[in-house]
């Protein structure tokens, strides 16, 4: 029996495949501090589960494809405190970001098509793109200049008349990468010009440190070029709820798309109930307050990287990665490394390599990636642990 070639090209998680390995060691007693997905330690919000439980039903049964009517309207209300001018209409709520970026892909892009991405990229743009048999064509952005925005005559270089969108995230996972108001209209003036699409994933809009503003694709104009991609799982820390949202101002576009929300019925009805509950009741001092506990662990971590000798990396500006290139021959090795072979008092840590992150065939392989999601002293360990794996990775 054969497997499709579908299956074949496409990547593991660079995120996920290596679990097994963490499993181990903690089979072997090892503590191992998981700074490799963006899985926060924090509590989901009761509010989540108080609204359930007051609107308890019966029987769960199938909300409208597009989601249940009042989370549309409270996600409506939610981006008009943005000022990103979406309505009721423009709502579709998806089974996580994940499956809006699917239908977004799925809704402008035919097989061989081309997609443009900023790399390092959130890895599963990638996956995603193989899924549906589409191309990714990269321009670069540096760990010098802090991961800024690549040039338009980068742009230029990767396009083609197979091109039909671009996709990045802002503020940017994997690098924490804030972009300015300038870098996102180069964005939108290219894609004018081009007569493409952007996609916009602005999952980590909340969270941008040191006075650094949010910029949304919707600022702009012609709106009905935009998608705007976004998720619940980490402003709320629900990322199991699975609630993500599809948005865009061009009808014929949603049309299009909400032929493969109806396929797939709905998005889970209790978790889009808990999600009205979130967006409520909680307010822009929850916001705050989740900016402030995330600027305090980024100011940890980068006070513990600054530390280790050879490394190269950006004070990140938002969202809550950062991308560090280490002083080793290869960081898949290495974090293997440091679950197998390394621990310091029976604790040890655990990070993403960054070559899942690139679509430039040999890049990233010197790369990881943390998440900073874990209490301030908990990261500052993982670090120190990082710090001392590399001179003993080095030394084997």
């Amino acid at each position: 029996m054969n497997f499709s070639q579908r299956a074949l090209n496409m990547q593991e998680s660079p995120i996920r495949k290596l679990i097994p390995y963490a499993e181990n060691a903690k089979k072997n007693g090892k503590k191992v501090y998981h700074l490799n997905i963006g899985q926060p330690d924090l509590e989901t919000p009761k509010e989540f589960y108080d609204y359930i439980e007051s609107n308890r039903q019966k029987v769960i049964s199938y909300s409208h494809s597009a989601g249940l009517p009042e989370l549309r309207e409270a996600f409506a209300d939610y981006y008009k405190r943005w000022n990103m001018g979406f309505e009721y209409e423009d709502i579709m709520i998806t089974t996580g970001g994940s499956e809006a970026i699917i239908f977004a892909l799925s809704a402008i892009a035919d097989p061989g098509d081309e997609i443009i991405v900023i790399e390092p990229f959130y890895a599963n743009y990638r996956g995603f793109a193989e899924m549906l048999n589409l191309k990714l064509k990269a321009v670069r952005a540096l760990p010098e200049n802090g991961y800024a925005l690549p040039s338009k005559e980068e742009f230029e270089k990767v396009y083609s008349e197979k091109t039909r969108a671009v996709i990045f995230s802002n503020p940017s996972n994997p690098t924490g990468a804030v972009y300015t108001s300038e870098e996102v209209k180069r964005i939108v003036d290219f894609a004018e010009e081009k007569d493409i699409f952007v996609i916009s994933d602005e999952v980590y809009k909340e969270f941008t440190f040191d006075g650094r503003k949010h910029v949304s694709v919707m600022e702009f104009e012609p709106k009905e070029r935009f998608i705007v991609v976004d998720s619940i799982s980490k402003r709320y820390s629900a990322c199991g709820a699975r609630i993500g949202v599809f948005a865009t101002k061009n009808k014929k576009l949603f049309a299009q798309a909400m032929k493969f929300a109806q396929s797939r019925l709905c998005s889970p009805v209790v978790a889009q109930l808990g999600t009205v509950g979130l967006l409520k009741n909680l307010d822009e001092k929850y916001t705050e307050e989740m900016k402030n506990i995330y600027q305090q662990r980024r100011d940890a971590v980068y006070e513990e990287l600054s530390k280790i000798e050879g490394i190269s990396f950006k004070k990140p500006q938002g969202s809550f990665y950062v991308s560090v290139e280490l002083p080793v021959d290869d960081s898949e090795e290495f974090v293997k490394f440091l679950l197998n072979d390394f621990d310091i008092d029976g604790e040890t840590a655990m990070v993403a390599p960054l070559n899942g992150f690139y679509a430039t065939e040999g890049s990233g392989k010197k790369e990881i990636r943390i998440a900073y999601v874990l209490e301030p002293q908990a990261i500052k360990k993982a670090c120190r642990i990082i710090k001392e794996g590399i001179k003993a990775y080095n030394e084997k």
